[in-house]
């Protein structure tokens, strides 16, 4: 058990003491992670943040193994889908928690990422549950569009942790809970495809089975996100509720947020950035089961422990993602987050033209971990960038950022309904590559970008860890603009 660490004098707080050292000039954030720990608020709030998300994902793409048998004629015990018609409802999967993550992110910032991830995780189980009741294709896309608005909670779990950790650690913390959440499109692949629908159909035949076992995560998600609400905080001090009934948190704007967020071009190229990794990620939680029945022969059960490959990767991926852009900014500043994105994009777009023109089962299992592990750590050093766009609405910019996964994975799957695999792979390798040319138009201010721009002088004296501010933090995010404090504060909703 660990030791209570003081917080500094008594104020009107939630905890006067913290398992955990914080930083009282960041609003008791938490400079270290104890992974081992579960204490209020900041740790338990590190787990219950990567466990929502891990569930979400997993209730998101309960159905995706099935798909290979759902299709089936009526006679073998599936609906009878065409391929444009599993597509269909692969896209609407995503595109329902577009809308929600652009939604999410000023609502962070207004109310706290407790509720609504709570909430949205208990919504999402309904449907989920309600699988069985599909009986052709536009009841399954209706049903996977309101599944997957699960899958926003994404927003909540980044947001969540900003709140918690202190600059140091943030983009560390966002890249674990992250990465450990994605982890869910991996688990649910092999889970689903290779262990419960063998086991339900060993006892209730083909049909029934694929129609009754999405009851199961279903109910674990329902009762997990009704557990976050009352076992964790929102912040630091405690409840946003709470805190602005005793005045230590301003009323914010969602509307001023979301504005303000979006007004920066920064956030726009980051957004195509992140579909371009994160939305690759969506793609083959989608196809790759179907892929390898297709491609390589495999069954059901085979085909979805071979695509779980891709998922498990973000065991440790997105983490490296996060943590060696953590590293190349604590030697070269800003400049060298933009050069790590850039590089992981870059070599992400030649690994999906190798993969598509791999014909052996054994290289395309090889190159698939290595096309997994550069594309999760894509998605960590893009969130290791989001934090200095504009701190001041870090919710909504991350909310947007985030919707650009989700983008990415539409498009790319409208590419994988009109076209052949391979045609398909080779689009989204190109815009891939496109996109880690754009890394060279970011331009943060205060930061220097790859073409233009200098640090401050701040900026220097934070990542090479000399001067007062160097005390502060390695992972330095600059104060928010006065502009836009005065005019979130203003426009109060």
């Amino acid at each position: 058990m660990s030791t209570a660490v003081a917080s500094g004098e008594a104020e009107i707080k939630k905890y006067q003491t913290y398992h955990v050292k914080v930083d009282p000039d960041q609003d008791d954030k938490a400079t270290e992670i104890k992974l081992c720990n579960f204490g209020r608020p900041h740790m338990r709030a590190f787990h219950c943040s990567w466990m929502g998300f891990f569930t979400a994902f997993f209730i998101w793409f309960a159905i995706a193994p099935l798909l290979p048998v759902i299709k089936k004629s009526p006679e073998e015990g599936g609906i009878g889908l065409s391929r444009q018609e599993i597509w269909t409802s692969n896209i609407c999967s995503v595109l329902g928690t577009t809308f929600m993550r652009f939604i999410n992110g000023p609502m962070c910032d207004k109310y706290g990422a407790r509720i609504l991830m709570g909430v949205l995780l208990m919504f999402a189980s309904i449907p989920c549950a309600l699988t069985g009741l599909v009986n052709d294709a536009a009841s399954l896309a209706v049903l996977r569009f309101f599944i997957g608005l699960g899958g926003s909670t994404f927003v909540c779990c980044q947001f969540w942790t900003s709140r918690m950790f202190t600059k140091e650690v943030a983009g560390t913390a966002n890249a674990l809970v992250g990465g450990w959440g994605n982890l869910g499109g991996g688990v649910t692949q092999l889970v689903m495809g290779s262990v419960l629908f063998p086991l339900f159909q060993t006892s209730m035949g083909v049909e029934m089975a694929w129609r009754t076992v999405c009851i199961v995560p279903a109910v674990v998600g329902f009762f997990l996100g009704l557990l976050i609400i009352f076992i964790s905080d929102d912040a630091p001090k405690g409840n946003y509720k709470e805190m602005k009934l005793n005045g230590t948190m301003p009323e914010i704007s969602a509307a001023a947020s979301f504005r303000s967020g979006a007004m920066n071009i920064n956030t726009w190229l980051l957004f195509l950035q992140y579909g371009c990794c994160f939305g690759v990620e969506l793609t083959m939680n989608n196809a790759a089961a179907s892929y390898f029945v297709n491609e390589f022969g495999q069954t059901v059960a085979s085909a979805a422990a071979i695509a779980s490959i891709f998922g498990w990767m973000n065991l440790f991926a997105r983490g490296i993602g996060g943590y060696v852009s953590d590293k190349v900014n604590a030697r070269m500043g800003m400049k060298g987050r933009l050069i790590w994105q850039g590089g992981l994009l870059v070599v992400e777009g030649v690994l999906i033209f190798v993969f598509a023109n791999t014909k052996s089962l054994a290289g395309a299992i090889v190159l698939m971990v290595i096309f997994s592990t550069i594309v999760q750590a894509a998605e960590g050093s893009t969130y290791g960038i989001v934090p200095y766009v504009n701190p001041a609405v870090t919710g909504s910019i991350a909310g947007v950022v985030g919707a650009g996964g989700n983008v990415g994975a539409v498009c790319f799957g409208l590419g994988f309904r009109q076209m052949d695999d391979l045609q398909a792979f080779y689009l989204m390798g190109g815009c891939v590559l496109a996109s880690g040319i754009l890394t060279a138009f970011i331009s943060i201010k205060g930061h220097a970008g790859l073409l233009c721009g200098e640090d401050s002088e701040q900026v220097i004296a934070a990542y090479k860890r000399t001067g007062a501010t160097a005390a502060a933090t390695t992972l330095q995010v600059p104060e928010p603009d006065a502009e836009v404090v005065e005019e979130i504060e203003g426009d109060k909703a």
